[in-house]
């Protein structure tokens, strides 16, 4: 599979025992190329780790929402919020990430581009972390089809990688193939494992698999829960509520 397949990886979120397994998972799958569409903090115990290991291994990474405010050290991570509580646990989430992250690491997410252009065989592919248009903007799946339509309208590639959402997906739009890598680090779709995208080329272009990795998240919970961050992240992890 290693010379035709693409790996994807986004949203770690300080979940390092996750991004070491999906590396793992992917190293497995002889799969050599690899790009992340950001959210490299926030929410999770160890975003230096997480900064350094993405530096280390020098894969291609864009900024998500998370590391573009933490990198300026800004309070508003742009994160959407069901309610008053939620967004209550998402402030602390910001303040703890700001006294937590290093210099170092700010740096690092500072100097990120906003998106990136690849090749997976032949066909071109657009990485952003939530939309074209937006850092911040929420592809989800049942969001209406005329949406994708404007958006494909605009692509200059066959294919628009994303995340941010948590939740992954993938579908085709005016012929453009839209693909949610999901989430490595903090995933809401109710499956507590790992999620991130391979993009192989074929006859017809790309196909797409979701790939889950199992780690251990009652450990990264414990580990959470002494940090100081809020306990619900901790249960959030275990429950992938």
């Amino acid at each position: 599979m290693a010379n035709d397949a693409v790996a994807v990886i986004t949203d770690i979120h300080g979940n390092l025992p996750a991004l070491q397994a999906a590396l793992a998972r992917i190293e497995e799958l002889e799969i050599e190329r690899i790009y992340c569409g950001g959210d490299l903090v926030g929410y999770g115990p160890e975003p230096n780790e997480v900064c350094a290991l993405i530096e280390e291994r020098g894969i291609p990474t864009i900024y998500g929402n998370y590391d573009h405010a933490i990198a300026r050290d800004e309070h508003d991570c742009g994160c959407a919020y069901i309610d008053q509580h939620d967004r209550e646990l998402g402030q602390e989430s910001v303040e703890w990430t700001l006294v937590n992250t290093s210099r170092r690491s700010k740096d690092f997410m500072r100097e990120l581009p906003f998106d990136l252009h690849f090749e997976a065989g032949a066909t071109g592919v657009h990485l952003v972390h939530g939309s074209p248009r937006k850092v911040n903007e929420y592809l989800f799946e049942d969001k209406p089809a005329s949406l994708y339509e404007r958006l494909a309208g605009a692509e200059t590639d066959r294919v628009l990688v994303f995340g941010h959402t948590h939740k992954p997906w993938v579908h085709e739009y005016g012929g453009v193939l839209f693909v949610n890598c999901g989430s490595i680090g903090k995933p809401k779709d109710g499956d507590p494992r790992g999620a991130f995208a391979v993009l192989t080329a074929s006859a017809a272009g790309v196909e797409v698999t979701i790939e889950r990795v199992a780690y251990d998240a009652p450990a990264v919970a414990r580990e959470v829960r002494r940090s100081g961050l809020p306990t619900e992240f901790a249960d959030k992890l275990v429950g992938a509520a």
